[in-house]
């Protein structure tokens, strides 16, 4: 099986390890990919948000499967160009992929398909947002005002805070850049990603994971694209893990094939475990980064072929899937700044190391390593528990030199300790 991945970060250099290791796939591409992923599949220039480019490339390496990894080309439609063109897709239809690219129809669907959330507001006329604050937040009785941007945002078009100010800012900068805003009610508990492979109504789960939004340790700071992740989740119940398939996965799949827009690909849930029990913060089309690299680390299953299934409507019968023991954590090393503009262009040392997966970097004409974004690497490492993976992780980060590089060193820490309870 020939396989192109679309995409250029650490999310896509793990996709790529995981396929390279199913002995069913031969050949492996990328488009654009970065400087690490150059090591393990043909690297290629093409306009990942135009559905004519990548089937021209696709049918140029002669792909059997296109996996693709970012949100944006899904949302635009890249996925029913290539299946247009008789070419096996793993993603979502534009259709689909609202699920992510809207957050208002996420919620249409979540209502409609009787799954709980946070209740929450559409404002789209600056007229109308203080009266709209007024009935969230700590004014309504909640912890916090939560904003977001109705569209993509790249994970940092969220706002939650217990400062009216604060709240009252960012929405209206994006109220002022003609994005309708979300206000919704604030959800306490301990945050899960489940990543579920789909194909129609036919739901596999993979392992649970939880990631690491705030910049700095103990959750300070901005929202960034994810600092960090670790897998599987020892306070997860078994029981709490299968309602979320059955009460949450199965029925927006469901609601999904009853609107016409079925769903094929990697249908990412974002929860709080309430004291309710388990709440949707928001759905995502995609694999997630950085939880796709701690939950590829122990997946057994071969990659390519289970996703080929689904691509191919075959997901049914694939089978359960087989996981590795123990625990793993990956770790962001980001640019200096991050997630303001992040400084780029400097020498990376120590970024060939193992477990190392690269997202913004390149390689200068003399073969040196730069930065060339915000998030620059992941470190991904195993081990027998997580205080195994999570000290595998942390030496690993010690041996790489980046000027201004910073990542958290409480990845994991929480539930290592057993002080993270459902």
């Amino acid at each position: 099986m020939r396989v192109l991945v679309i995409g250029s970060g650490a999310r896509e250099h793990a996709l790529l390890l995981a396929l390279r290791d199913d002995p069913e796939v031969d050949a492996l591409a990328i488009a654009p990919g970065n400087a690490g992923t150059a090591a393990v599949a043909d690297q290629h220039q093409v306009d990942i948000t135009s559905g004519d480019d990548v089937v021209a490339l696709a049918r140029q390496v002669a792909a059997d499967l296109v996996v693709i990894g970012p949100e944006v080309p899904l949302v635009l439609g890249v996925a029913d160009a290539l299946r247009d063109a008789g070419i096996a897709c793993f993603g979502p239809s534009k259709d689909a992929a609202r699920i992510e690219g809207s957050k208002a129809f996420a919620k249409d669907v979540m209502a409609a398909a009787g799954v709980r959330t946070a209740s929450s507001e559409i404002v789209d006329n600056p007229a109308h947002l203080d009266a709209a604050l007024d009935r969230f937040g700590p004014t309504a009785g909640s912890q916090a005002w939560v904003v977001k941007d109705d569209r993509l945002a790249a994970g940092k078009g969220v706002v939650v805070t217990a400062d009216r100010g604060v709240a009252r800012a960012h929405a209206a900068a994006l109220l002022e850049a003609g994005h309708p805003v979300l206000l919704e009610s604030y959800l306490d508990g301990p945050e899960v990603s489940l990543f579920c492979v789909v194909d129609g109504t036919t739901v596999v789960p993979l392992l649970a994971a939880q990631d690491f939004k705030r910049v700095g340790d103990g959750d300070t700071g901005p929202n960034t694209g994810g600092m960090g992740a670790y897998a599987p989740l020892p306070w997860l119940p078994d029981d709490v893990y299968r309602d979320i398939v059955t009460t949450i996965v199965e029925p927006v799949a469901a609601e999904l094939v009853q609107r016409g827009c079925p769903f094929t690909g990697l249908l990412y849930a974002g929860l709080a475990i309430t004291g309710s029990g388990p709440a949707v913060i928001e759905f995502n089309c995609r694999f997630g980064d950085p939880e796709t690299q701690s939950v590829l680390a122990l997946l057994e299953s071969p990659l390519g072929q289970l996703l080929y299934a689904a691509a191919t409507g075959e997901l049914a019968g694939f089978g359960e899937l087989r996981w590795r023991d123990g625990a793993a954590v990956t770790v962001v090393l980001a640019a200096e700044n991050y997630p303001g503009r992040p400084r780029v262009g400097d020498v990376i040392v120590g970024a060939e190391a193992d477990g190392v997966l690269h997202a913004g970097t390149a390689r200068r004409d003399d073969g040196a390593v730069v930065s060339s974004g915000g998030r620059v690497l992941s470190v991904v490492r195993t081990g027998a528990d997580l205080d195994a993976a999570r000290a595998a992780a942390y030496d690993t980060l010690g041996s790489i030199r980046l000027p201004g590089g910073h990542f958290r060193t409480d990845i994991g820490l929480a539930a290592a300790q057993g002080k993270v309870h459902a």
